[in-house]
């Protein structure tokens, strides 16, 4: 599932493994009857091969090789062993050769005690799998290696495509039953990685909970695994589908290796991360095993999501900057080609329920006094929508809010020089509503037990295809007959009682993955059929952010948490692993309703620029000030979005608790223009902050400053120095108080 697996043109070749310089064309090698196969893109090379014994190992994945180069085998009882692959033989009876054997993608068989790529039971109670080499061959840009049981006709197809760009590496797998009986799975990861024996790797992942989204950790790698996972159904708040991997004393944010990857998949899932018991670090990621089960039927094949996977010598920042890239280029609806995300008022916190056409229309002519582009009207404009007890399911204008239906407010914001957006929910449904008591079938539930609310609203089964059809033709209708260009796509609860009762027994399970491929359906034959509409994707905040869902929406809501402070430091998390270009950042109303902080405008500004500008404030209680410090950020923030959002991030100072400042550095990629942002969260008497030194510029231009939004230079500021100057000598800006900022805008003088 996902996005599928091209990059542009890939070179094919047919004869010896060949050198591949950073930045040349990506290189697929994988002659007739080889036996090392080896992909190579924009400073990386990945090869695997085949060894006597048939099983396909991982060789290398890391700094580009050399056509010269031996590629080096992972196993470290052979160090420097030439491209010939050999099986290591078996250490004691403890540590036989199928369980030290590193496998590319290893069954669940033969003595294997780490975490298996598929783990099957056949119809006859055998649970006994292991897969070796069967043949490769390569489809246009795309290496394929299929692999087979040694006994059973199970075969699983490994799809490879590295990005010429990037290096950035797809890998999915396809499990095939050539059996006349049905075939158990009960585990399937998309790809297993391995990275030599060491005891200095640390593991970087992104956690958190409802309105405190995308908290960094680390920790050692150790033979007890960790799993980052979610069982709700959906990606869920606590573990994003994302991983990073450093070196002790080698990575640092702008140095030293990382490995770094993501699972393309919306649902319930599981990445693992471990040494094995020879001390060789294994990361396995795809459908979570947790309540999962596919009866695959005699001829049917399971595809895995897609995990996209890289490397970088460059560090954290350096893994971030490459794999927003990749995003932009290959994930996002559109490519390189999307539009920016414009600038956008939304009506929640102003109205919340109380959503009329009068009151709209109040707020859509104060909206673009200001500056905005795009109107969106949230909950409270359909059904019996009163509070969210009820109406969820029926998606029709309320007549007593808007008695001539949505097309005179959709007319007025349209006139005033935005476009009109709408919030929906429609995976959901309350128990008081028309949809419910037609079909209170359609919810996921188990027969004759308890269906526990969730915000008064149970989770419509999406695996159905009644219910599929029924939520795609009611979004049709509503897009098609209103000039609708955007949708808020919400989802505000996770799964309990995740049955399926109509399904045979030995399918109920394949809920888990059926739901979330009939949502894909939808989004992308919705926007097939609406190639205009735009979709944010918000799931109570960041509760389903997964690079499946970027590839079918145009941006991301990253936390309910809209207090400025807070989101500088969410903001962070979140660009670890996504792109700068999905991320909405909204100014709303102080004190804010998650910790009664207080806060200017001004700071709230500047925090949401560092994203896709949007503005949730109740506008009816704001003065005129308000309006012209708005009208203010607003055009300037107009001026540097293309670079916020397209360019690339440096971290320069990251927020944290404990850190009083931070700096945010955003570059053009054509490096014209570079804009930092500085931002003080509390200070004492006396307090200096230091200089903070820009990054990304390009050293030999010479570049104006200016701070953005109006105002004087610091004293001692030249007007213009070289990008080295700026580089090397910095800027400080001269900020006291609590929660105050400023930026500075570098733009490239021509000579």
């Amino acid at each position: 599932m996902g996005k599928r697996m091209r990059f542009g043109r890939l070179l094919i070749v047919l004869g010896m493994i060949v050198v591949v310089p950073a930045g040349a064309e990506a290189k697929v090698s994988a002659p007739a009857g080889a036996r090392v196969f080896r992909l190579d893109g924009a400073g990386v090379t990945y090869a695997m091969g085949v060894d006597e014994k048939g099983y396909l190992q991982p060789l290398y994945w890391g700094a580009p090789l050399a056509a010269g180069d031996p590629i080096v085998s992972n196993d470290p009882a052979r160090p420097g062993d030439p491209v010939f692959v050999k099986a290591p033989p078996e250490l004691s009876g403890f540590d036989t050769a199928g369980s030290v054997t590193p496998q590319e993608y290893p069954g669940q068989g033969e003595g294997l005690v780490s975490d298996p790529g598929l783990k099957t039971v056949f119809a006859d109670g055998n649970r006994d799998l292991v897969l070796k080499y069967r043949a490769h061959h390569v489809e246009g840009e795309t290496l394929v290696i299929e692999l087979a049981d040694i006994l059973r006709p199970l075969t699983v197809t490994l799809r490879y495509t590295i990005d010429p760009v990037t290096g950035v590496i797809a890998r999915s797998a396809a499990v095939h039953n050539g059996d006349k009986r049905a075939v158990r799975i009960d585990q399937v990861a998309a790809a297993v990685f391995t990275l030599p024996t060491g005891d200095d790797y640390r593991l970087h992942y992104l956690t958190g909970r409802h309105a405190a989204e995308w908290q960094k950790k680390d920790l050692p790698i150790t033979p007890a695994p960790t799993l980052i996972e979610s069982r709700r159904g959906s990606t869920g708040h606590g573990n994003n589908p994302w991983f990073a991997i450093g070196r002790d004393g080698l990575t640092s944010e702008e140095a030293g290796p990382v490995w770094y990857g993501a699972l393309a998949w919306s649902g319930s899932f599981r990445i693992s991360v471990g040494q094995d018991n020879l001390g060789r670090i294994r990361v396995a990621a795809g459908y979570n095993p947790y309540d999962f089960s596919w009866s695959l039927r005699p001829g049917e094949t399971l595809t895995t999501p897609i995990f996209y996977a890289g490397y970088t010598d460059g560090g954290m920042g350096g893994a971030s900057r490459t794999f927003h890239r990749f995003q932009t280029a290959h994930i996002l609806p559109g490519g390189d080609a999307s539009k920016p995300r414009p600038v956008l008022y939304n009506s929640w916190e102003a109205t919340t329920f109380d959503v009329t056409e009068a009151g709209q229309e109040v707020l859509a002519t104060k909206a673009a006094r200001i500056g905005v582009e795009r109107f969106v009207v949230d909950d409270g404009w359909f059904g019996a929508r009163d509070s969210d007890k009820a109406g969820l399911g029926d998606w029709v204008v309320n007549r007593r809010k808007f008695p001539q239906g949505l097309t005179p407010l959709i007319d007025k914001v349209k006139s005033l020089g935005m476009d009109f957006g709408l919030w929906v929910e429609p995976e959901m449904v309350n128990a008081n509503s028309d949809l419910y008591r037609a079909h209170p079938d359609w919810v996921l539930n188990y027969t004759g037990r308890p269906r526990t609310e969730g915000r008064n609203q149970l989770v419509l089964n999406l695996a159905r295809t009644d219910v599929r059809d029924h939520l795609l033709g009611m979004l049709d209708r509503l897009v098609s007959e209103n000039d609708i260009a955007f949708l808020k796509w919400d989802y505000n609860r996770n799964w309990t009682e995740a049955g399926w009762p109509e399904a045979a027994p030995q399918d109920q399970q394949r809920v888990y993955v059926e739901y979330v491929r009939n949502l894909y359906y939808i989004l992308s034959e919705l926007r097939r059929r609406h190639p205009k509409l735009e979709i944010e994707d918000c799931s109570g905040g960041g509760g389903r952010v997964d690079l499946g869902m970027m590839g079918l929406t145009d941006e991301v809501w990253p936390s309910d948490n809209t207090d400025p402070a807070d989101r500088l430091m969410i903001q962070d998390g979140f660009t670890q692993a996504y792109s700068v270009a999905v991320m909405m950042a909204w100014v709303t109303d102080s004190p804010n309703w998650a910790n009664t902080r207080k806060t200017t405008l001004d700071y709230r500004f500047l925090s949401s620029m560092q994203g896709g500008l949007g503005i949730g404030a109740n506008l009816d209680m704001w003065q005129p000030e308000d309006f012209a410090t708005a009208t203010k950020w607003i055009a300037a923030y107009k001026t540097i979005r293309a670079t916020v959002q397209r360019g690339d991030l440096y971290r320069i100072d990251p927020p944290t608790r404990d850190n009083a400042s931070s700096a945010t550095m955003y570059v053009g990629r054509d490096k014209r223009q570079g804009v930092m942002f500085q931002m003080l969260h509390s200070s004492m008497w006396r307090d200096n902050p230091a200089a903070e030194h820009p990054r990304g510029l390009d050293p030999a231009r010479v570049y104006a400053v200016s701070v953005l939004g109006g105002g004087a230079l610091p004293a001692g500021v030249p007007a213009q120095a070289s990008g080295a100057y700026w580089m090397d000598r910095g800027l400080r800006a001269p900020l006291k108080g609590d929660f105050v900022g400023m930026a500075f805008l570098f733009e490239a003088v021509d000579r």
